[in-house]
């Protein structure tokens, strides 16, 4: 890990992997800190900060049953289900069974507010979980993907919170709320929450 500056009220630790930035993230946790797919963005002092770093060493976030999970329901319907059959040599049916096995983790935020990118965890064997669903972005992007498509791109699964440009694969859409500024936090979804699919008619 490299402790970088990033302007003069911050500081960019840029990490290896993924599970490299969740490690120095949970343990920086009391500082606020912003999670990316491999860095962790601390602001304030930048002296301070990197004196903070020095005295801490990564860990592993906290597993415990009191970890927040939510079920979102999803009307596997998505323009690009099919285009995903093919690609990963599944059924739609298969792909859906696989997509609601797994145990997905938020890794972090990004792309939009309320945009989170979910990775997988464990997964039940008889649907052969996440690695089947590994597929890449769409040759062509879409202008415009309605807000509450469900997706796939590479390692993850994301929801678009709202109407935008996007390049993953969409398999299904959902009503749930993904952002909204009156709430605290805005977004549903929070780095370490684990999020379950339910498909729904």
């Amino acid at each position: 890990m490299k402790v970088l500056p990033c302007g003069d009220r911050a500081v960019l630790l840029d990490c290896a992997s993924l599970d490299e930035a969740s490690s120095w993230f949970a343990a920086l946790a009391d500082l606020d800190p912003v999670l990316g797919a491999q860095t962790v963005l601390l602001r304030g002092n930048p002296a301070e900060l990197r004196t903070a770093v020095a005295a801490r060493k990564p860990r592993a976030p906290a597993e415990t049953t009191e970890t927040p999970e939510v079920v979102i329901a999803v009307r596997y319907d998505g323009p690009d289900l099919a285009d995903v059959a093919a690609l990963t040599g599944l059924t739609a049916d298969e792909v859906v069974a696989a997509h609601t096995a797994t145990a997905w983790t938020v890794g972090f935020g990004g792309f939009a507010p309320g945009f989170a990118y979910l990775v997988s965890g464990e997964a039940s064997p008889h649907a052969g979980g996440a690695p089947k669903l590994h597929v890449p972005r769409r040759d062509t992007p879409r202008p415009r993907v309605p807000a509450g498509s469900v997706g796939l791109a590479g390692d993850f699964s994301g929801i678009y919170p709202r109407s935008s440009p996007g390049g993953w694969q969409l398999i299904g859409r959902t009503d749930a709320e993904l952002f909204d500024v009156d709430h605290t936090p805005p977004a549903l979804l929070q780095p370490g929450m684990r999020v379950r699919f339910k498909a729904v008619t």
